[in-house]
C-alpha cells in the first residue's frame, strides 16, 4: 500500500493560531509534534516513507520539508493552489499512475486529524486493503459517541465481509434531532474523510463522474511529460471542478464500502474539538500556558502569558500575541466571520 496524506488546507477555523503561513496541520495542536509530523509517523510502522506522499499548495511545499525533512523531494505533489479534495486528489492520482501499477492500492488521509488508537488504525488499513482489490471506493466510518452536528455521515447497509458493509448513501451535516435518530439506529458512521482504493478504480470513477477533471488531468499529465514536473499548470489547474470528492465521486459511485472503525478519532475542526480531547482539570478546565481558574469551568485557554479566569464557563481563549479571540465553546464556528472581516478590511498581517 502506498499513502497519500492532503495537506493543502488553510486551517481557518483554528484562528488566530493557524495564519497563511502557519496552517493548522503545521501546528502542534497536541503535545510536541505538528499534526502532519504525527500522521506521518502513525504510517512509518507499515509503510516505507518512499511509498507515503504529500499534496500541498504551493505556498506550504517549504513547511513540508521542514516538517517531514525524510520525505522525498519527489514524494511531494505540488497543487499550484488550493481548489478542493476532488481536484486535490486526481492530480495526485494522474501523478502516481506515473509511478504506480494501476492495480496498486492506496489510503488516502487529510494531514490534521488526531488519532489516537493507532493499532486500531494500523488493524484497519488491512482490513479496508481487500475490499478495495475488490474494486470498492472504501471510506472510513467513526462509530459516533454523541449526535454530532458538525460531521457528514455515512450509512451502512448489509455487511460484504468481515467489517466491511455497503453504503447506503452519504448524508450532509444534521440537525440535532436528525443526528440523535442517526445514534439511535446504529447504521450511520461519522464521515472521516479517509478513503482506500486502488489507482484504477478510483480515476475510472473519475472518468464516470468527473470527465472534466480527467480532460483537464490529461493535458496536465501531458505538459508534465514533455515539460518536467516544475513546469508551470496554474492555467489548466484553474479549470478543474472545484468540488470535493464525496460529493463528486462518493455519493455517485456504485461500488462503495464502509469501514466502521473506533480509533480515538477527530478531525479537530475547531477549538471547541480541540478542547472536548484536551486534558483538563476536574472542572473542565483546559490550558495551554500559565493559568489560573477561579470560579471557572468547561473553559479552554491558549496563551504565552499568565491568564487568569474568574467566574466564566465555557470560554476559548486564544492569544497568540497579535490577536486575541474569546469566544463561547458552542461559538467557536463563528470564527470564519472573524476570517471574512479581515480580509474585507485588509489586515492581511493577522491572516
Amino acid at each position: 500500500m502506498i499513502a497519500l496524506i492532503m495537506a493543502g488546507g488553510s486551517g481557518t477555523r483554528f484562528w488566530p493560531q493557524s495564519r497563511k503561513n502557519l496552517p493548522k496541520q503545521f501546528l502542534n495542536v497536541l503535545g510536541e509534534k505538528s499534526m502532519i509530523r504525527l500522521t506521518v509517523e502513525r504510517l512509518l510502522p507499515e509503510l516505507s516513507i518512499s511509498d507515503i506522499y504529500v499534496v500541498t499548495a504551493a505556498n506550504q511545499v517549504e513547511l513540508v520539508k521542514e516538517h517531514i525533512p525524510e520525505l522525498p523531494v519527489d514524494n511531494i505533489i505540488i497543487e499550484p493552489f488550493g481548489m478542493n479534495t476532488a481536484p486535490c486528489i486526481g492530480l495526485s492520482i494522474a501523478y502516481l499512475r506515473k509511478r504506480y501499477s494501476d492495480e496498486q492500492t492506496m489510503i488516502v488521509l487529510p494531514a490534521d486529524h488526531v488519532i489516537r488508537n493507532t493499532s486500531a488504525f494500523i488493524e484497519s488499513l488491512h482490513l479496508a486493503e481487500a475490499p478495495a482489490k475488490a474494486e470498492r471506493l472504501v471510506t472510513f466510518g467513526i462509530l459516533p459517541d454523541y449526535p454530532a452536528t458538525g460531521y457528514g455521515y455515512i450509512e451502512a447497509g448489509v455487511e460484504l465481509s468481515e467489517g466491511i458493509r455497503n453504503v447506503v448513501r452519504f448524508k450532509e451535516k444534521p440537525d440535532h434531532e436528525t443526528a440523535q435518530g442517526f445514534l439511535a439506529s446504529g447504521n450511520f458512521f461519522w464521515n472521516s474523510g479517509m478513503f482506500c482504493w486502488k489507482l484504477n478504480t478510483i480515476w475510472n470513477a473519475f472518468c464516470s463522474y468527473l470527465p472534466t477533471a480527467v480532460q483537464v488531468l490529461e493535458q496536465i499529465s501531458e505538459r508534465w511529460d514533455n515539460c518536467g514536473y516544475s513546469t508551470g499548470i496554474d492555467d489548466l489547474y484553474a479549470l478543474m471542478p472545484k468540488t470535493p470528492i464525496d460529493i463528486g465521486i462518493m455519493e455517485k459511485a456504485e461500488l462503495r464500502a464502509v469501514l466502521p472503525v473506533d480509533l480515538g478519532w477527530s478531525d479537530v475542526g475547531s477549538w471547541k474539538a480541540l478542547a472536548e480531547i484536551s486534558p483538563s482539570d476536574e472542572r473542565g478546565n483546559s490550558q495551554k500556558g500559565d493559568c489560573l481558574f477561579l470560579g471557572a469551568s468547561g473553559n479552554f485557554v491558549s496563551t504565552p502569558k499568565f491568564t487568569a479566569l474568574i467566574g466564566v464557563s465555557d470560554l476559548c481563549v486564544i492569544d497568540t500575541g497579535d490577536a486575541l479571540l474569546i469566544c463561547h465553546r458552542d461559538s467557536s464556528e463563528e470564527v470564519k466571520k472573524v476570517i471574512d472581516h479581515l480580509s474585507q478590511n485588509a489586515h492581511d498581517e493577522l491572516l
